[in-house]
């Protein structure tokens, strides 16, 4: 049997907007998985919000690639922390976090402390970041270097924040813009692409061997880069446009449909 890489987004894709996941798509993980193919979460999530979902699916080992490509781990049951890092990419937030203040109105930010959580400039809605969650001040937030940085607003849309990136001229830095006005910004050239291709090579599999399931802009690159790219049903006319195929949408658990036809 050849055993393949799959790649996984979690929301939009594993999981419903609401955080459940339908026992049809983590049985169908599962199963894969069982198979002997290699299972890979890809996510824009952190680290402490990516490692529930692997543990929800049953998945003990194999690799994650959390914060769109800028932190891969393996899962490791007997590691301190239940995983140990791979893989870690960092940027200085200080040229970014200049070009976005007094950007938008109402906008807050978030820069990702590794493991832990976030630091703030201003409190974010509830449910909407994992992990220890501290505000400080703005000067604060560029001291560090981070594997990513969030912007976001609620009173502007996707299509006000792809305007205000290529307004602000976002060139030196990686960045997707979410489903509503949430903008992440990752380093330069990092992409949950760029960490599949060197957990491909880690684990031997041929590029040709290769599937990835994905809903939304930051899965782009990683559609591009798999063999067989699958866009989510819901996913935006721009994420269809660079997969091989569409499934079906998150309600109708198309990618349980993908994963599936894996075996």
């Amino acid at each position: 049997m050849t055993r393949l890489l799959v790649a996984l987004d979690i929301d939009g894709t594993l999981l419903h907007f609401d955080g459940t996941m339908s026992d049809a798509v983590r049985d169908a993980v599962r199963a894969v998985a069982d198979a002997g193919h290699h299972v890979v979460i890809a996510t824009g999530r952190s680290v402490i919000a990516a490692t529930p979902v692997a543990e929800h699916i049953g998945l003990a080992s194999g690799y994650l690639v959390c914060s769109n490509g800028a932190v891969t781990i393996s899962l490791d049951p007997s590691a301190p922390a239940g995983y140990h890092l791979v893989e870690t990419v960092t940027f200085d937030p200080g040229p970014v976090l200049g070009k976005l203040r007094d950007a938008w109105p109402d906008a807050t930010v978030a820069v990702e402390v590794l493991g832990e959580g976030f630091l703030l400039s201003a409190p974010f809605p509830e449910g909407e970041l994992n992990g220890v969650q501290k505000v400080v001040s703005w000067e604060e937030l560029a001291q560090q270097p981070t594997t990513r940085l969030t912007f976001r607003s609620s009173s502007g849309t996707a299509e006000d924040f792809l305007e205000l990136a290529e307004r602000l001229g976002l060139h030196e830095v990686n960045y997707a813009v979410g489903f509503s006005a949430w903008l992440d910004i990752n380093p330069e050239g990092v992409s949950k692409a760029s960490a599949l291709e060197q957990v491909r090579r880690f684990l031997g599999i041929e590029p040709c061997d290769t599937v990835a399931v994905g809903d939304h802009r930051n899965d782009l690159e990683m559609l591009e880069w798999a063999a067989r790219g699958v866009a989510m049903g819901q996913a935006p006319d721009e994420v269809k446009a660079v997969a091989d195929e569409v499934t079906g949408t998150i309600e109708q658990d198309g990618a349980a449909t993908v994963l599936r036809s894996l075996l």
